[in-house]
C-alpha cells in the first residue's frame, strides 16, 4: 500500500473513526489548491469553481497589484473561462472578503492588492505599476484636524512618480 493511501486510510476499521489521518494534513499543506480552499473558507466564502481559478491567478504568485483588466489578460492567456464580468465579480467578493486591497489611483484606474495589511504605494506612472511602501515610512501625525464626530478609517497614500527629466548640458 502506498504512503499516501496508508496516511488516508481511517485510524480504526470501523465506521467511528473516518477522518483522515493527520498526516494526510501534512501531505496537503503544501498544496496551493487546498490551501486556497483554507483561505476562501475562512473568509466566509464557497470555494466554487470560478473563485478557485481567480484565486490560483492572483494569489499563486505573492504579493502583487493589478486590474481587472490584467487579471482577465491573464486568465486568457491560460485558457481559463471566466468573462471579464466574472473577473470583476470575484474581485469585489475577494474585496468585500477582506482578501484584498482595493487601490484607487485616479477616478479611472483601480488596482486590486493581495498584501492587506497596513501598507502604502509609489506609483510608476510611465510604468502603470505600484510598488509597497511599509505604512512605518508615512509620519501619521501631520494629519489635519478631523471634523467633529468623524475618525480615521484608514490612511492610504499614493506616491506618484516618474523619471527624472534629463539635465540640461552645459555648453
Amino acid at each position: 500500500m502506498s504512503e499516501f493511501r496508508k496516511a488516508a486510510k481511517p485510524r480504526d476499521e470501523g465506521m467511528q473513526g473516518l477522518r483522515a489521518a493527520p498526516r494526510v494534513d501534512a501531505l496537503m499543506a503544501g498544496c496551493p489548491v487546498h490551501a486556497l480552499r483554507a483561505k476562501l473558507k475562512d473568509a466566509g466564502l464557497r470555494p466554487t469553481r470560478q473563485r478557485m481559478a481567480l484565486g490560483l491567478l492572483l494569489f499563486a504568485k505573492g504579493d502583487r497589484h493589478l486590474t481587472a483588466e490584467k487579471l482577465y489578460e491573464e486568465a486568457q492567456e491560460l485558457r481559463v473561462p471566466v468573462s471579464l464580468a466574472t473577473v470583476y465579480n470575484g474581485l469585489h467578493v475577494f474585496t468585500e472578503a477582506g482578501l484584498l486591497r482595493e487601490v484607487a489611483v485616479d477616478g479611472t484606474k483601480v488596482y486590486y492588492d493581495t498584501n492587506v495589511t497596513d501598507h502604502h504605494h509609489f506609483l510608476l506612472e510611465d510604468r502603470n505599476m505600484l510598488i509597497d511602501i511599509p505604512a512605518l515610512s508615512i509620519d501619521r501625525s501631520v494629519v489635519p484636524d478631523l471634523p467633529d464626530g468623524m475618525e480615521i478609517a484608514a490612511i492610504d497614500v499614493v506616491v506618484r512618480l516618474r523619471p527624472k527629466a534629463p539635465a540640461a548640458k552645459a555648453t
